[in-house]
């Protein structure tokens, strides 16, 4: 049963995502701020970084597909980049020391560049039409705050979890 608690904790994730976007966007000051909750991303770099490279990029696979038929309708743009990035994240982390801090810096400047390189595709095919500086000011950066947050509040948990479940399958017999 500890077994399905890595991948149970995924689909939670991704079933969390759409309800904390309902509160965006934010007024402040008049001016409308966008915040894409990116929980699942984040937690999948957790795995990439901490359990298996291979375990996360099939998540990654899997939960991007979904991601694609249930919200964006373009097939193949997060079922690429969702495992790319939980690639980038465990090559990174081969150069790197592994802890905690490192792993939330490396989790943001990734999420940052998942959503710059969904910014550049969406200009490309011509669904936005913002312009680099508003996305920058408007759904950048509060974006970035939010998923700040919430790795300041859950990525120890993400880190011990997974790092539980890796001691207990490495103490399996085979």
């Amino acid at each position: 049963m500890k077994r399905f608690i890595v991948p149970a904790i995924a689909v939670v994730l991704f079933y969390l995502e759409p309800v904390f976007g309902l509160f965006s966007p934010l007024d402040i000051n008049g001016e409308y701020r966008y915040l894409i909750p990116r929980f699942l991303i984040m937690y999948l770099i957790f795995i990439s970084i901490y359990y298996s490279r291979n375990r996360a990029m099939a998540y990654a696979l899997l939960f991007g597909l979904l991601y694609d038929v249930f919200f964006i309708d373009i097939i193949g743009l997060y079922s690429f980049l969702y495992p790319l990035i939980c690639l980038l994240a465990s090559y990174i982390v081969k150069f790197i020391h592994q802890n905690l801090l490192v792993t939330t810096i490396v989790s943001l400047v990734l999420v940052a560049g998942l959503e710059f390189a969904l910014y550049q595709f969406f200009s490309l095919i011509g669904l936005t039409d913002i312009s680099l500086q508003a996305f920058v000011s408007d759904r950048l950066i509060p974006t970035m705050i939010a998923n700040s947050i919430f790795l300041v509040v859950l990525g120890w948990a993400f880190k011990y979890v997974i790092n539980a479940r890796l001691l207990q399958r490495l103490n399996q017999p085979n």
